[in-house]
């Protein structure tokens, strides 16, 4: 649902540009600050999944995101349009945090990159089924009615929850001392690092979701419908990786596996460089493109449940908060980094600036060493 919420507005954005009759780069921006919403409270998430039970702050997550899309499927005003993103993010990032934390409850180490990955198994539908869906919207009817899918999916979500078996709180005493906690964890390497990694990924994919609705739609001319079903070559990429974390974790070890992904968005950025720098023919530069972009979330399907297991496992004993600051820092990470990347329109200037992003994680943690079930 989280995911969602940006791959089914992606296949919009120039339809948004032209309709509120605001610039590229604005457009672009309903993308970042949806992603620093999701940032900005997700400490005071995860402390109050920590203090009052799972079940409690995931209702009101969801029902803060379920009220925001009501309101953007009939909102026309472009400053309420970034508004209400942001808090759709706060909706978002809390809903999705607390799903993490729920799935920390159930272990730490290499068995929880091995649940991690089977989480991000449901970014599949997001990413297929989230941007196809948002593609025919916007070329067969309005753009608008993503808002309306992503509701129900919301209410679904409250429903079903119910059924969920999930944490209840910890004791007062334990769950205090919530900005030490995090102090020590940021000047710990093994957890620090993984997560400035995992969030330095994220924005590498946020920064080409940001720019590929124009790419597509503008420099290579294709429908709206046409871009949403490459969100079908995008979902068995991301699925790859996640069964690549799930099937050989337990051989590789978490720490090499998110060494890997890193290298592989690397890899990608840099060929997406020289793509744009070649005077290459329509149809070979969209192919290559096109490949490139699922090689790139192939790695991010790898690295994200990888390095948020490792900074996870670095402190045992505050799981939640682990995952909380984890999910605050990759969130911010991206969001600030998608939201400098927005002046960006230059082909070759914004794939320079993904590779680098990749880049540096691959740097963060080509030297980490990450025993099979913790940190070191």
């Amino acid at each position: 649902m989280a995911q969602m919420a940006t791959t089914i507005y992606l296949p919009a954005l120039p339809a948004v540009m032209r309709e509120l009759d605001v610039s590229r780069g604005f457009a672009g921006a309903s993308i970042s600050v949806f992603v620093i919403g999701a940032a900005a409270p997700v400490v005071p998430w995860g402390r109050a999944a920590d203090r009052y039970g799972r079940r409690g702050p995931l209702l009101a997550s969801l029902g803060l995101f379920v009220a925001c899309c009501i309101a953007l499927a009939v909102t026309t005003s472009p400053a309420l349009l970034l508004v209400l993103r942001a808090l759709q993010g706060i909706g978002a990032g809390g809903s999705a945090i607390i799903a993490r934390i729920a799935v920390r409850d159930l272990g730490s180490g290499d068995q929880l990159a091995r649940r991690l990955s089977v989480l991000s198994i449901a970014f599949i539908t997001a990413l297929g089924g989230g941007q196809f869906t948002g593609g025919l919207l916007t070329r067969y009817a309005d753009w608008r009615l993503g808002f309306v899918v992503l509701a129900v999916v919301g209410a679904a979500a409250i429903a079903t929850s119910f059924a969920l078996p999930l944490g209840p709180a910890r004791p007062a005493g334990e769950a205090g001392n919530v900005f030490r906690v995090g102090l020590r964890l940021l000047r710990t390497p093994g957890f620090a690092l993984p997560t400035y990694a995992g969030g330095l990924g994220f924005a590498t994919v946020v920064v080409l979701q940001e720019v590929a609705p124009f790419v597509f739609q503008q420099h290579f001319g294709l429908a709206a419908d046409a871009y949403g079903g490459i969100g079908l070559l995008l979902a068995p990429a991301y699925f790859a990786g996640a069964l690549t974390v799930n099937r050989t974790v337990a051989r590789f070890g978490a720490g090499r596996l998110m060494r890997t992904g890193a290298l592989v968005m690397t890899a990608s950025g840099l060929a997406m460089v020289v793509l744009w720098s070649l005077d290459a023919g329509r149809v070979t530069a969209l192919t290559a493109f096109i490949a490139l972009y699922c090689v790139t979330t192939f790695g991010q399907a790898v690295l994200f449940p990888t390095s948020m297991a490792a900074a996870a496992s670095a402190d045992p004993a505050h799981g939640a908060y682990a995952i909380a600051l984890c999910g605050f820092v990759q969130q911010s990470t991206a969001g600030l980094a998608a939201l400098a990347a927005t002046p960006l329109r230059a082909e070759l200037a914004w794939s320079a600036t993904a590779a680098a992003l990749s880049a540096l994680a691959w740097f963060l943690v080509r030297g980490t060493t990450l025993s099979k079930g913790a940190s070191r």
